[in-house]
């Protein structure tokens, strides 16, 4: 094979291939299975995390995988019924949801600290969904089916986003979107929650009107209940600031005893949701003679039946059957909105807890939709990242993916042995439970450094929290990254373009034009840019424009269009255009069609003190702010500020000199708001 490329040595092609990764043996001591083998290797270790840490496992690794993943399962039995319950199925469901991730993650997740599980919000996105159905009331069959079927599709649809590489889409989900969409989604929840805390009994979904429903039956108020749950409610507050006092902070120096008790400390903070449930629940089976409270009912014993996601639904006692297209054609984009949360929710946790390393975004992908799809054969409710468990998981010292492990062995015991007792935790405490755990998701301190950072992140963020409020979740939240979106098309559409005065002698007329769009020359921008270049050489007559491309990085076939038409204007008025800086695609797509281009080279700028400000337009013109460049070093100049109509060539201002660089506004505001031409004034 070798004799047919004698333009290429054997060992440079030898050499080429083992660059490219790909395991080639010139011997025939191995098979081609073996071959295949070795080249695939690096992959299967990459997306087979297990494979990279389990050989380096030690006894230190074990002892902490097995404190942590023990503390953890105490914070998710309690917290795996109260999910259930949000989400609207039978609790048994939400421990069922409990084990199967934890042990699919630790083969398959990247990250060692990330729990998986029922969270808040994606068990209020599937009760969202659930209520669609309208199964009649008391049904749980239907729904049940129905929420283990939504488990399916949001791990096949996260399955096809990682094989199809479109992740990426997920970075068009600003800050401000997910931080309003959270407060939406807690605020939502912990309402939701009220009737339960209180003892009420009603029917209401949505923000308005279930605070309707609460004033309305406030006089049905269940004060065994209500005293429960404030109490409930106070002391998980209470156990949870403790933990944070400096006198359970553990120090270098601390006795033997101090270490006992901080650590006791530490635990019962973190346990509280299972200390609270294991009380009210004791205290619920002392006074069952009475029934003093409201509990959870029977729950099924067991291991779950290990079976395939039914696509057909019977509701109303079975008088109804709904097949998979009646079910998509109720919960129509839920069916895309469930996965995208399950990612953002879980990419994001995994990014917080990974500190100074990396996280390969697909692999976690990937680890999110085995976690689903194999646990809708479980019978679990759709799960992601829980940012709680993962925070516990990390400050109980989790060293590995295996605390999964001991923590879904303990839910797995759970449903063994404790089910019976389940059926006595008062609704009041679960409450609790829920109510205090998702407070803490309101991000209130994000709206004052939103508003001091960039005052247009408000628009998404208020349109986001109020529709999700107000309206519906899903709904909310895409209505949120459309006006994420438009924002960004906004700004692209209305690029600044950065016009500098270079005199070549103090007074003269002699000189040139150096206009310079901020943003890439893209279809929608391309009128924009057009107009300010033309309008800046305009002012400036009969001086020489030079285009300077610096921050031009893409030139589509509008954009180059433009710049064509552009070139005619100039040549009709006798004035000379040129470019500057041209680079790789952007001289590619100029030259395309304006092959006769002039292209110069610009000499360096000197050193630039950029300040920018808003100045108030005149009249309903855009105003230019006209920056004088000389010759003379260390000189600075008063820009002229004038209505663009009006503007007219002028030397620097006399008491432009006087004033020092850092003093010269920059920003020319026009009648849209929006900056048009910005100048630079030169040290």
């Amino acid at each position: 094979m070798m004799e047919d490329c004698p333009n290429l040595p054997h060992q440079s092609f030898m050499t080429q291939i083992e660059e490219l990764g790909v395991g080639v043996e010139t011997g025939n001591n191995r098979s081609w299975q073996q071959r295949l083998a070795k080249s695939y290797k690096p992959f299967v270790r990459k997306r087979v995390p297990i494979l990279q840490w389990a050989p380096k496992y030690n006894v230190e690794s074990l002892q902490g995988d097995v404190l942590a993943g023990f503390t953890v399962g105490l914070t998710v039995i309690p917290q795996g019924i109260a999910y259930a319950v949000v989400s609207g199925v039978e609790p048994t469901y939400g421990l069922y949801s409990c084990f199967i991730g934890c042990f699919v993650y630790m083969i398959f997740g990247s990250c060692k600290d990330v729990t998986i599980g029922p969270t808040a919000i994606m068990s209020i996105m599937t009760h969202e969904y659930l209520k669609e159905l309208d199964c009649g009331e008391g049904e749980t069959v239907g729904p049940t089916q129905v929420a283990i079927m939504l488990t399916l599709i949001t791990g096949i649809v996260i399955l096809l986003a990682t094989v199809m590489r479109i992740g990426f889409l997920v970075t068009f989900i600003g800050r401000t979107v997910i931080s309003a969409f959270t407060s939406a989604a807690a605020i939502t929840i912990a309402t939701s929650q009220v009737k339960g805390l209180l003892g009420l009994s009603f029917e209401a979904e949505g923000f308005i009107p279930t605070w309707k429903a609460i004033f309305q039956h406030i006089s049905e108020t269940r004060y065994q209940d209500a005293v429960l749950g404030i109490v409930c409610c106070i002391t998980l507050l209470l156990l949870k600031s403790i933990r944070e006092l400096k006198a359970a902070t553990p120090r270098e120096g601390d006795s033997s005893k101090q270490r006992i008790l901080k650590k006791a400390i530490f635990f019962v903070s973190v346990g509280r949701n299972a200390i609270i449930v294991i009380i009210s629940t004791s205290l619920a089976y002392g006074l069952r003679e009475s029934e003093p409270f409201k509990i959870t009912g029977d729950i099924t014993a067991g291991f779950p039946k290990v079976s395939v996601p039914s696509f057909k639904v019977t509701c109303n006692n079975g008088t109804e059957v709904l097949h998979f297209t009646d079910i998509a054609s109720r919960v129509s984009i839920g069916l895309f909105i469930l996965p995208l949360i399950a990612v953002i929710e879980n990419i994001a946790i995994a990014s917080a807890f990974a500190g100074s390393n990396a996280i390969d975004a697909t692999q976690e992908m990937l680890a999110l939709g085995l976690c689903n799809f194999t646990g809708s054969f479980f019978q679990s409710i759709p799960t992601t990242g829980s940012f709680s468990r993962t925070a516990v998981n990390a400050t109980s010292g989790a060293k590995t993916q295996a605390s999964g492990l001991t923590t879904g062995l303990l839910v797995i015991l759970a449903l063994l042995f404790l089910t019976p007792a389940f059926k006595y935790i008062p609704k009041a405490s679960l409450s609790a439970v829920i109510i205090c755990a998702v407070i803490f998701m309101i991000e209130y301190h994000d709206v004052l450094p939103i508003w001091r950072t960039y005052k247009l992140d408000q628009i998404p963020l208020w349109a986001t929290f109020l529709l999700c409020v107000f309206w519906a979740l899903e709904w909310g939240i895409l209505v949120g990254v459309l006006v994420n979106i438009f924002l960004l098309l906004y700004l692209q559409a209305t690029p600044d373009v950065v016009v500098t005065l270079r005199e070549t002698s103090e007074g003269g007329s002699s000189g040139l034009v150096v206009v310079q769009p901020t943003l890439g020359l893209m279809f929608p921008s391309a009128e924009r840019v057009k107009r300010l270049v033309s309008e800046g050489g305009l002012q400036h007559l009969p001086l020489l424009v030079v285009l300077d491309c610096t921050h031009l990085s893409v030139v589509d076939y509008t954009g180059s269009l433009a710049i064509k038409n552009l070139c005619k204007e100039f040549s009709a008025r006798s004035q000379k255009i040129a470019f500057a800086n041209m680079r790789g695609h952007v001289r590619t797509s100029l030259l395309a069609l304006i092959p006769n281009l002039e292209e110069i080279s610009l000499p360096a700028d000197p050193p630039t003190q950029v300040i920018v400000q808003d100045t108030p337009s005149v009249g309903n013109s855009p105003q230019l702010l006209l920056s004088h460049e000389h010759d003379r070093p260390g000189q600075a100049c008063q820009p002229d500020v004038a209505p663009a109509r009006d503007i007219v060539q002028d030397g620097a201002s006399e008491d432009a000199d006087a004033r020092p660089p850092e003093e010269v506004p920059l920003m020319a505001s026009s009648a849209d708001d929006r900056p048009a031409i910005i100048e630079k004034a030169h040290q």
